[in-house]
């Protein structure tokens, strides 16, 4: 298959770890005979240090002639850290998502045997945990009419959606659930917000085209706490924009470390594919940071395309990492291993290098084959 890819490395470790990714994605299209083609763009920080816009032109219109974007990410404390900027890399994040009608988000919640230790919780509360969030992208708070008094003492955020937005999300969750565990929770605040109270009368209907998935309601107070205490009740969990936003973020630690929880926003026409941590400048260049929700990325956007198989090589070769200890210092703390390590052993698995010595005995560049 030929695929043009467009690469928004973005801020931060972003660059560092979609270099990760692209290294996979090439050995994937080297062992499976595919044809990959990269186009690198700017987005966030970096592009309104260069452009003044935190979504140039040029970007937008690399993305929309390209099959998928792989991001990394964006932010940068110049930014985070005065709330007077007139611009903000996120901005270009929401904008690219909003000019590609990117409309879902999805964020898999997979636990890792080898990591349950690291886990913040009690291993017999995740053991066997396996989550796919479906967060709406498009509407919602973040992209209401905003507000602020002359005087800056009243600010305001309007929350709107329309039911064909909670319908074509709604319908895709539905779908996945029937290709899961046939479960799906509704996340809402339907006792205090109207807009929550629309969100749930629409996914009932919905919920009657698809008699074999469970339909389940929960307030989103409650389901940050049901995370916690019993997440393995979950199979699909569907819910609004900024809802969705926190608790993707409070699912993935589940795991141990958000540098494994990776994401694929869709919609009709374009996909777009990142992981879901920061831009986390204070690790920019020192190369501890996790390239794997990178490349478990890369692995969405290839199923994105039914390239199924092709995607299990690299969770394959993920889970091979993990279960030799060849992982960066966020995941096991004495670890030695580089962004750049991981990223090179992982390619080398891709590549046929199946078994290597004990971990603890490879150094890139001096694996022995066995």
């Amino acid at each position: 298959m030929d695929l043009k890819i467009a690469v928004l490395a973005g801020d931060g470790i972003g660059p560092e770890v979609t270099n990760e990714a692209v290294k996979v994605l090439k050995a994937i299209a080297l062992r499976f005979g595919h044809d990959f083609n990269f186009a690198e763009a700017l987005l966030g920080a970096c592009a309104i240090d260069k452009y003044n816009e935190a979504l140039p032109a040029n970007t937008l219109q690399i993305c929309q002639e390209a099959d998928a974007v792989l991001l990394g990410a964006v932010g940068h404390p110049k930014y985070d850290n005065n709330p007077d900027a007139p611009i903000r890399p996120e901005q270009g994040l929401l904008a690219i998502r909003k000019a590609l009608q990117l409309f879902a988000n999805i964020r898999p919640i997979t636990i890792y045997d080898k990591l349950i230790p690291q886990s913040p919780l009690k291993a017999d509360r995740i053991a066997g945990v396996d989550i796919a969030i479906y967060r709406e992208l498009t509407g919602g708070i973040y992209f209401g009419e905003k507000f602020l008094s002359e005087d800056k003492t009243v600010a305001s955020d309007l929350c709107t959606y329309s039911v064909k937005e909670i319908e074509q999300i709604a319908h895709m969750a539905f779908k996945a659930a029937q290709n899961r565990r046939k479960k799906l929770t509704l996340v809402d605040k339907a006792n205090v917000l109207e807009t929550s109270r629309l969100w749930r009368r629409v996914v009932t209907q919905i919920a009657t085209e698809y008699p074999d998935v469970a339909l389940d309601f929960l307030f989103v107070d409650n389901a940050a706490m049901q995370l916690i205490l019993n997440p393995k009740q979950f199979d699909v969990m569907l819910t609004e924009n900024m809802f969705g936003d926190i608790l993707s973020d409070e699912a993935s630690v589940i795991g141990g470390s958000i540098g494994l929880a990776a994401s694929a926003s869709v919609g009709d026409t374009y996909s777009l594919f990142e992981p879901i941590h920061g831009s986390y400048p204070a690790a920019t260049g020192k190369g501890i940071a996790n390239p794997v929700a990178s490349i478990l990325s890369a692995a969405l956007l290839l199923e994105h395309f039914d390239l199924y198989d092709e995607a299990a090589a690299i969770k394959n070769a993920v889970a091979a990492s993990i279960d030799q200890n060849f992982c960066t210092p966020d995941i096991f703390a004495d670890s030695t291993y580089s962004t750049s390590d991981v990223g090179d052993f992982i390619e080398s698995l891709i590549l046929g290098n199946e078994t290597f010595t004990n971990s603890s005995n490879v150094s890139i560049g001096k694996s022995t084959i066995i």
